[in-house]
């Protein structure tokens, strides 16, 4: 049977998914709040409306008109008065009310519109008229209202299809903003696609009655997404939309499930609910297709793409003579022509070829291995199509362990997307590095599988590399390139971790680098395989900084490779070779020299003044009281003249102001111990500090992961230079909250410590971070 088993677990999955979670109790006690919330408003209307008893009334709208409040939602209303009323006194009235409300501290969003007004404004605005669809009444006149909402439904109706248009690309510009619920890193439960305010909007679709949409599918869905944006409410004390990681465990606590499943739930619903809303306007698509297409006498003429696959109505389609059952194929032959002509897959298509394609153990053949790779290759016309395969439980038929990594959210901060999401832009962006690698198969394969391991126990990185040899061998590599791949996804966060967390200007860094790449072809695969994923990741992660640093290392380490020794001698370890250092043979004690250069995103600094023990880290301290962030710093003695290098986050940097900023805690009259002391909250986790093993590197590496707060950098170095020992260098990352931080300390010989001492080092840091 192959790999149907993988297949039919799936399909069991979703089957269960879409039983649904929903909490009775929690949907109990949204009506409960809003049948109180009516109560309330129809007291406080009472006590306003005086001897108005018609053509004046209170309507809820949105959420409230559903008749549903989560525990920090808006109170949405609308005064409602026909023509006839003095809009003077409506006026007098409405602001009466409204105090009330606010007095009782009422949430209120509030309006106040004639019906002639109302429905003017939603003929103009959609959005009005979406939200007057949910309009009922709370008190006053009902007859106001029904007149309101059926006039109004009544247009929307009769403009259904001119209006739809606008709808459709207002939703488009609501997804550039918040993205997909499914896959983005923070979702936000109402506006991401997939959210609450799509489950408005299929509502809005259902009631121009041109197409159906399942209501009660719609129904469930939506009251399952409430039930987590009510908890959310609860567990944050307050008024939100965005699922916040570190609320997610209480949340599913509160639901009895484990924050992984709750997770991978919430995104489950997104999905589905985007699904619908795809489906609707495929559905309202086809309204508008050529009344005069080809028809034969067994029905529709369908154009002929590939064997198999053909094109009807703006979709791609099985042909009559397509065989799924004996052509597993088949599925990448559609799938290519999906993206090549950027057209959808028809869905009883991909319902046939779910029930029917199995794949046989062996592995693809090379007919086989082509269509698949064309399509990996098809830049950002991939995305769509894989996710509409794998909404129909189609990938796990050729990739079961992509189950693992599905919806799974990153647990980086770093991470805009998840896991699976982010893997398929990292193949997007591989599009763009084809002619920069010999073999853009294999660096579209790496991209793809590099986060593979994250669905399993481990590290990622070493779990992967078994994990995407045996896929690769499965979609029909040689031994040799399935090792390549599996090679990629082991190695795919050397060259970024090395060059944020190491001296790159430091000859022996590189070499050490060398030795895990084979050659030159090696290397180009995996720096744009690190392309790719940091840009997939997040602007972030491939700023001007760290893309800097990255090639840097890369250009080394090809001169490693190719056997070329460096371009110019450095006379100075850790200096780089691009700056030049200052040749200046003293200065005075309390002489003070600063120059910035402009630097990628950020600066260069260089201080020259008279050397000391410890005045990297009292710069480091005046530096940081001057709000600068310190990226990395590097420091060399030239005879009795101390020179640093630092390199910071800011743009423009005022020399002669930072100068005066800088003399008081050089000359001592400022306590950085009271100004910058590093003390740890009761709710963090604590520091660790490590010395690092690596091999023939000339100082000391000591590493410090912890959450980055103002006075890191200078407890650290601060507590280096009180120990009698010298800092070289100091690469400093950060990732979300964490600090990833590595110094290079010497002796005085300007040599590593000694094992005994590294580990006295060690304990002080870690004493001090504590």
């Amino acid at each position: 049977m192959g790999h149907a088993g993988g297949l039919r677990r799936a399909r069991a999955h979703r089957r269960d998914g879409r039983s649904g979670t929903l909490s009775p109790t929690l949907d109990l006690a949204r009506r409960g709040r809003a049948e109180e919330m009516d109560r309330l408003l129809r007291d406080a209307f009472a006590a306003v409306a005086g001897d108005i008893e018609t053509g004046l009334a209170l309507a809820a709208v949105g959420g409230y008109g559903r008749g549903r409040l989560s525990p920090h939602s808006d109170v949405d209303v609308v005064l409602i008065h026909s023509d006839q009323l003095d809009p003077a006194e409506v006026d007098t009235r409405a602001a009466q009310l409204w105090s009330r409300l606010w007095e009782a501290k009422v949430p209120l969003d509030h309006a106040v519109h004639s019906i002639t007004e109302a429905e003017h404004l939603a003929s103009t605005d959609h959005r009005v008229a979406v939200g007057v669809i949910d309009a009922r009444c709370v008190a006053g006149d009902a007859g106001a209202v029904v007149a309101m909402r059926s006039t109004v439904l009544a247009g929307w109706r009769r403009e259904a299809r001119r209006r739809l248009v606008a709808v459709r690309e207002d939703r488009d510009a609501r997804l550039e903003r918040s993205g997909q619920l499914a896959y983005e890193a923070v979702p936000d439960l109402k506006n991401s696609g997939g959210g609450l305010r799509d489950t408005v909007l299929l509502k809005a679709i259902a009631a121009t009655w041109l197409v159906d949409v399942p209501t009660h599918e719609v129904s469930q869905l939506t009251d399952e997404l409430l039930d987590v944006r009510d908890l959310l409410h609860e567990v944050g004390g307050r008024r939100s939309d965005k699922l916040l990681p570190e609320l997610v465990p209480d949340i599913a606590a509160r639901l009895d499930r484990s924050p992984v499943d709750l997770d991978v739930h919430v995104r489950d619903l997104g999905r589905r609910i985007d699904h619908l809303v795809a489906r609707a306007w495929r559905r309202l698509d086809e309204l508008d297709r050529d009344p005069h297409r080809s028809v034969g006498s067994r029905g529709p003429v369908i154009e002929r793409i590939v064997p198999g696959v053909g094109l009807l109505d703006g979709e791609i389609v099985l042909t009559a003579d397509a065989k799924p059952a004996e052509d597993p194929e088949l599925l990448f032959r559609v799938a290519t022509s999906s993206a090549r002509r950027n057209l959808p897959i028809n869905q009883a298509s991909l319902d046939r070829l779910a029930r029917d394609i199995r794949w046989p153990d062996e592995p693809m053949p090379p007919s086989t291995h082509r269509w698949l790779l064309e399509w990996l290759t098809a830049g950002r016309r991939l995305v769509p199509v894989w996710l509409q395969l794998d909404f129909a439980g189609l990938i796990d038929s050729f990739c079961p362990e992509w189950a693992g990594i599905r919806l799974r959210g990153s647990s980086s901060p770093i991470h805009r997307f998840t896991v699976d999401r982010h893997s398929l832009e990292a193949v997007v962006n591989a599009d763009e590095l084809n002619r920069d690698v010999a073999r853009p198969d294999l660096l579209a394969v790496a991209c793809l599988l590099h986060d593979i391991g994250k669905g399993v126990e481990g590290d990622h990185s070493e779990v992967g590399e078994p994990m995407a040899v045996a896929i690769a061998r499965r979609w029909g590599f040689d031994d040799e390139d399935a090792r390549t791949v599996g090679w990629l996804v082991r190695r795919h966060l050397l060259l970024p971790t090395i060059a944020t967390r190491r001296d790159i200007e430091d000859p022996v860094t590189a070499a050490n680098v060398a030795e895990f790449i084979a050659d030159e072809g090696a290397l180009d695969l995996l720096a744009a395989l690190t392309a790719c994923d940091a840009r997939a990741t997040s602007a972030g992660a491939w700023s001007d900084w760290r893309r800097s640093l990255i090639e840097g290392l890369v250009g080394k380490v090809r001169d490693q490779l190719c056997g070329r020794a460096p371009v110019e001698e450095v006379e100075y370890a850790g200096w780089p070779a691009h700056v030049p250092v200052p040749q200046i043979q003293s200065v005075a004690p309390d002489e003070l020299i600063v120059t910035a250069q402009p630097h990628h995103d950020g600066s260069l600094i260089t201080i020259v003044s008279a050397d000391r023990r410890g005045m990297l880290a009292d710069l480091a301290g005046g530096l940081t009281v001057a709000g600068l962030n310190i990226r990395s710093c590097r420091s060399v003695t030239i005879g009795s003249v101390a020179a640093t290098l630092w390199e910071v986050s800011r743009p423009q940097v005022d020399t002669a102001a930072l100068t005066q900023r800088l003399k008081p805690v050089l000359e001592g009259r400022m306590d950085l111990s009271q100004r910058l002391a590093y003390r740890l909250e009761r709710d963090e986790y604590e520091p660790r500090v490590s010395v690092l093993d690596t091999s023939e590197q000339s100082a000391t590496l000591v590493q410090v992961r912890t959450l980055d707060r103002r006075g890191l950098v200078w407890t650290v170095c601060h507590t280096i230079a009180s120990l009698g020992h010298h800092i070289r260098s100091a690469h400093l990352s950060t990732y979300g909250d964490e600090a990833r931080d590595v110094f290079y300390a010497t002796d005085d010989d300007n040599r590593a410590l000694t094992d005994e001492a590294a580990q006295v080092l060690r304990q002080a840091v870690s004493d001090a971070l504590s």
